[in-house]
């Protein structure tokens, strides 16, 4: 595998293409902060952030979507975290009624991880408070008593969580942290979201797509996510984290990125990506 500086030096059409899908792609609003900018106030806004965050895995973004909607239709506001906690089958019968199925990875975990955020909630009471005096290490540090979490590295739910408290809308919260000032040093800052869209990117379009991306530690794969990121959006690079998320992801009718662009044609990979659909223009 090339190191980053090298790609960028060998393919300069391929760089430039993906600097403007990252440009075309960052003020996408994310699936979990689409719900959860909605909701009447900051607490609840920051509560079920984390809720989404934790839940987000093995389902498309529509369907996450559409989950964290329903629980909240059926648990609105400080139901999450209020005493008593919901039965555990009240939670699962959502969760089967928006997937028509109770074939989910998740499934058995969703009412422990329902519980587990209550629980923080309730420990942290008021979470403006706790996300503007702490830094994100600390914060990193506190969401680890999430179940589902991750307590290990990388903890991309983690990763994913921080960045939609504090990152401008639409792609996050736009929430102020302990020495947030500094926010667009990734030094600073938990490692960036490694998505799958963002994992696919990289394998096919980016600095691994010549050698075995998925054979890598992890350790390796963030290192190159980080640094083709701040490569793609030095101004702050969770602008190409975000944006990546969205590649070759499906939605509700195809890939995300196509419904966006409405045909592959109008992207700027459109020349370089294997899965581009020949259309017209009209």
């Amino acid at each position: 595998m090339v190191s980053v500086k090298r790609f960028i030096h060998d393919e300069p059409a391929l760089f430039k293409a993906s600097k403007a899908f990252v440009a075309q792609f960052f003020c996408c609003v994310d699936p979990i902060v689409y719900v959860t900018c909605k909701l009447p106030n900051a607490n609840a806004r920051i509560a079920w952030t984390l809720l989404g965050s934790a839940l987000f895995q093995d389902r498309t973004y529509p369907d996450i979507l559409r989950l964290l909607a329903k629980l909240y239709e059926r648990f609105p506001d400080d139901k999450l975290w209020t005493l008593p906690v919901p039965k555990g089958s009240e939670i699962e019968d959502v969760v089967e009624q928006t997937f028509n199925s109770r074939n989910w990875s998740v499934f058995e975990h969703v009412a422990g991880i329902f519980w587990s955020v209550g629980l923080f909630v309730r420990r942290h009471s008021d979470l403006v408070a706790w996300v503007r005096e702490h830094s994100p290490e600390e914060l990193w540090n506190d969401l680890g008593d999430i179940y589902f979490m991750g307590r290990s590295n990388p903890r991309p739910k983690v990763c994913a969580a921080i960045y939609r408290l504090i990152a401008p809308a639409p792609l996050g919260l736009g929430l102020e942290c302990l020495g947030s000032s500094n926010s667009s040093s990734v030094s600073k800052m938990p490692p960036l979201p490694l998505t799958m869209g963002a994992r696919r990117f990289l394998a096919m379009l980016g600095p691994a797509k010549d050698s075995n991306f998925s054979e890598l530690e992890p350790q390796e794969k963030q290192k190159l996510a980080n640094e083709y990121f701040a490569a793609l959006a030095p101004e702050n690079p969770y602008f190409a984290a975000h944006s990546l998320q969205f590649f070759l992801e499906n939605g509700t009718e195809g890939f995300i990125c196509r419904e966006l662009t409405n045909s592959c044609a109008d992207c700027p990979l459109y020349e370089y990506c294997n899965y581009a659909e020949v259309r017209k223009r009209y």
